[in-house]
């Protein structure tokens, strides 16, 4: 795909969203965090039903800290891998208490220290909490991004790495939401809705539908 193409694409992707929001629930850093890590292999849907459960009775490092591993799993248990998602929870409040004052480091390194967080995780929270210019690659984008021609690669690295390369310095900050809410409700998975799409003629993707 030529940058001309992809350049059209973001347009439009920013025409019709121009303000793209994450869809999990948060209202601080640490809010965003914990529940970026939980949304590991689960459905943002179900995080935001624990986390709205959660949050109201402790939302801060040290009132998580203080309900402990049995106490997290009692509001996060109705999300896959509950268990070892509960751990890192309290493993990561500890760390953010003893090292990071109970803020939430805006850098990369310290993230990727934390349990459980990794890069896709470390650029979430360093983008939609931070304004940071850093595109997150899950399923969807790494999809998308496949799918269309956009910016391919065999693993979500490659993805990432061709996205920060192919992509304006405009689009950078709004990008990785605009490509995951696209693969989350319409370049889904298993049969594309290509009928109702407003960048199906400048997809490179070969067996388009008609839905």
């Amino acid at each position: 795909m030529n940058n001309t193409k992809r350049v059209e694409i973001l347009k439009r992707l920013r025409d019709n969203n121009p303000n793209p929001q994450t869809e999990l629930n948060w209202s601080s850093p640490f809010e965003l965090l914990i529940a970026v890590l939980l949304s590991a292999q689960a459905t943002d849907v179900s995080v935001n039903k624990a986390t709205d459960k959660l949050y109201p009775v402790a939302n801060t490092p040290q009132t998580i800290f203080d309900l402990g591993v049995d106490g997290v799993k009692s509001y996060i248990k109705t999300i896959g891998l509950f268990n070892s998602k509960a751990e890192n929870v309290i493993k990561t409040c500890r760390i953010l208490l003893d090292q990071h004052g109970g803020e939430v480091p805006e850098n990369r390194e310290a993230l990727e220290a934390l349990p459980g967080v990794g890069r896709k995780t470390a650029n979430v929270v360093l983008n939609t909490a931070f304004g940071w210019p850093t595109i997150a690659v899950d399923t969807h984008i790494y999809r998308v991004s496949n799918r269309t021609k956009f910016a391919m690669g065999k693993n979500v690295d490659q993805v990432e790495e061709k996205l920060l390369k192919v992509v304006p310095k405009e689009f950078k900050l709004d990008v990785h939401h605009w490509l995951i809410l696209h693969g989350r409700y319409t370049c889904i998975a298993r049969k594309p809705r290509c009928g109702s799409c407003i960048i199906e003629d400048l997809c490179d993707f070969k067996d388009k539908t008609d839905v």
